[in-house]
Parts: structure tokens; C-alpha cells; sequence
């Protein structure tokens, strides 16, 4: 192993696994969790990996204070992330809205499982995706990535700790148990060739015109201080202005709300990474995310033998939604089809950005298990008729 406790080269490696290392390329040296399946497997990884790479791993007494221990720990100069499941989540979110009125970047992994309540820990789900974009209270606005294997896995933790630090927040990566379990081929490149979003180091000295939340022209604050540096500053989860400081009256809030959502919604398409597959003569457009987008493959190629002209978008970012392709594509095609392992949440925005233009077929599944190719391949059928 390099000196520096990064590894390099081909392992085979599952979901989780590949999660945390993603996380330490990405320059994660703070893991702060709590044991839940199956997310499990990545507060373990970590627990070996980042003392080998010089960081800190802790297990806490809760999901709660371990989602406040990763803010604390970013105000205090780690890249710092923490890693659940469904109920687990439920209880990170109010501190995740504290992470966005903060403006401070970490990494939020949630490996989906079957719900709600206790539901079924041990097996597969994608029933989190509205509680991710809309969980926390409050308007806001969310980054959540959504990979479909081992490899997505790594890469998309780093793309999501780099989209943190771009863009001043927390980030979600919304995995799922059969992708956290799923063991495969991982890759992982010289560190030299790992693309990291540097830290928004001040440029500007201490003194009593530094303003911790002055805006760029893209509406995210310039610098990040940390703590020891020499500048004073305040965060707190108020309404608060440029300094930091509690302003809770209307004038702060209608200041401050909607550059929160603008440095996100108006960089969305900086921010949205797709993958489309067969769209030049595409009637069918199966639009898919995580483990669903994977085994839809087959029954997508099964319906081109058949001769349905049908084609595949992928959801690699799944929050901001891809709002303006799905409404160029409603001008273009007949349907869409939508498999999802929940009972219709995605679907529901295809519906909403379709708006009437074409078709939309829900291939929906209660979690459990995956779906099987025949039941996508019958909707794929039936919205080609």
C-alpha cells in the first residue's frame, strides 16, 4: 500500500466497500456512524482505512449525534462523511437541514433498504428517493447521486464530495442493499489521476471585514475558514447574514432562502450527470436510477429484439431532477417507462415534467427484491402499443 493509505489498482470490492474507499481518494479523513444494515459494512471499511490513511473514525451513540459530529468535523477542516440506512436517515435529517443552512460539505450515504419502520434490513428497497429530496423541513434544495454497482459507487463518492465543496453542501449518495452488497470489479486509479475539488481556503486575512458567507457570482459563499485559523465567525441555524449572525426577520430570510436554492437550482445543469443509451430513434424511453437502472438493461434489449424501438436514460443524478430532458424528450417519444423499487415516487416527476406530452407507464415493485426482466419487459410492451 502507498504511503499515503490509498490503495491502487483492480479489486474486487462490493458496493459498500467501494463506498468508503471512494471516500478516502476523495479526501474523507472523518467518519462519524452508527451500526445499521446494510450499511454496516461501510462504517467497517473505514474503521480499518482511515487510520492507514492518517483520519479518525468514530462510532457514535446514535445516528444523530453522528450526522452532528460530520458537520462539527468540516467546520473543523476534515472531509467528512457518515453512512445509513432508511431509519437511520430519518433521524440524520433535521441535521442535515442544519447542514444546508450552514452551507457545510459532507456526504450523507444511504443504503437503501426495505420499509417503512424496521421493515426489511436486510433486503432491497429505493423508497428514500422522495425522503432525500424532501426529508429534512423547510425549502431547500438537495444533491443526490444514485449509483448501480461497485464502480458507480466509488466513483460517484467522490464525485459527491467534490460537489460538496463546489457547492457548499451536504450531498447525498443514495445507494441501495443490492448495490452495497454487490461484489465486482472496482478500479481505482493513481491518486494523481483522482479529480479533487479543492477546499475554498480564504484568501482574504482575518479581520473585521470578512464576511463568512459572501457569495460568488454562481451564489456560494467564497471561502470556508475553519476553526484555529484566526477568523471570527459564527454558524449557527438561524436565518443569519453574511457575517453569520442570527437575523430572523423577513428581510434575512427572503436575502438568504433563495441563494440557498439558486447556487444549487441555477448550476443544476453543471450539477446533472445522465447516461442515455439508444435514444436516436427511441418511441420508449425507460428512465431508471441505482440497481433499477441496471437490471433494466435486459428487458431493454430483450424489447429491441423484438423490434420496439425503445431506449434507456439513466439517472446518475437523481436530485436535481433532469427537469428539461425529460421535457424535450415528452416532445420526442410516445412513452416513458419507469421501473423503481417503491411504490412510485421517480415516476411521479416523469408524470409532472411529461405533462401530458407523452405517456408515462410506472414498473413499480415493494421492495424486497429486484425486479424481474418479464414485468419490465410487459410495461415496455404495453407502453409501445
Amino acid at each position: 500500500m502507498p504511503e499515503h493509505g490509498l490503495l491502487e489498482g483492480a479489486f474486487f470490492l462490493n458496493g459498500d466497500v467501494a463506498i468508503a474507499e471512494g471516500a478516502i481518494c476523495a479526501g474523507c479523513r472523518f467518519f462519524a456512524g452508527y451500526p445499521i444494515t446494510p450499511a454496516t459494512e461501510v462504517a467497517e471499511r473505514m474503521s480499518e482505512r482511515l487510520p492507514e490513511a492518517g483520519g479518525v473514525f468514530i462510532q457514535m451513540e446514535d445516528e444523530l449525534a453522528s450526522m452532528n459530529a460530520v458537520l462539527g468535523a468540516a467546520w473543523g477542516g476534515a472531509r467528512a462523511m457518515t453512512a445509513t440506512s432508511g431509519p437511520g436517515v430519518s433521524l440524520m435529517l433535521e441535521n442535515l437541514g442544519l447542514g444546508i443552512m450552514t452551507e457545510t460539505p459532507c456526504v450523507l450515504v444511504n443504503v437503501q433498504r426495505g420499509g417503512p419502520s424496521t421493515g426489511l434490513p436486510t433486503l432491497v428497497s429505493q423508497a428514500d428517493i422522495m425522503q432525500a429530496r424532501w426529508g429534512s423541513h423547510g425549502d431547500y434544495e438537495i444533491i443526490a447521486l444514485a449509483p448501480s454497482s461497485p464502480q458507480e459507487a466509488f466513483d460517484l463518492t467522490i464525485m459527491a464530495f467534490n460537489l460538496a465543496e463546489e457547492y457548499r453542501t451536504p450531498v447525498m449518495l443514495m445507494s441501495d442493499e443490492a448495490v452495497g452488497h454487490m461484489t465486482e470489479r472496482v478500479v481505482i486509479p493513481p491518486a494523481d489521476q483522482i479529480p479533487i475539488y479543492p477546499w475554498r481556503k480564504p484568501e482574504q486575512p482575518p479581520g473585521p471585514d470578512f464576511r463568512l458567507y459572501e457569495r460568488d457570482e454562481r451564489n456560494i459563499p467564497r471561502h470556508m475558514p475553519v476553526a484555529g485559523m484566526g477568523y471570527r465567525f459564527h454558524i449557527t441555524g438561524l436565518t443569519h447574514d453574511e457575517r453569520g449572525y442570527p437575523a430572523t426577520n423577513a428581510a434575512a430570510q427572503a436575502e438568504l432562502l433563495p441563494r440557498l436554492i439558486a447556487k444549487i437550482r441555477d448550476n443544476r445543469q453543471a450539477i446533472i450527470k445522465l447516461v442515455e443509451d439508444g435514444m436516436e430513434d427511441a418511441e420508449v424511453v425507460v428512465v431508471s436510477y441505482g440497481i433499477s437502472a441496471r437490471t433494466s438493461l435486459l428487458p431493454v434489449q430483450m424489447a429491441r429484439q423484438e423490434g420496439i424501438r425503445v431506449g434507456m436514460l439513466k439517472l446518475v443524478t437523481v436530485w436535481p431532477f433532469p427537469e428539461e430532458r425529460i421535457r424535450e424528450l415528452a416532445d420526442q417519444v410516445r412513452a416513458f417507462v419507469v421501473p423503481e423499487i417503491n411504490m412510485g415516487q421517480v415516476v411521479l416527476e416523469v408524470e409532472r415534467c411529461a405533462a401530458g406530452r407523452a405517456r408515462v407507464y410506472p414498473a413499480t415493485h415493494p421492495g424486497g427484491a429486484i425486479h424481474r426482466p418479464e414485468d419490465v419487459l410487459a410495461v415496455i410492451r404495453e407502453a409501445a402499443r
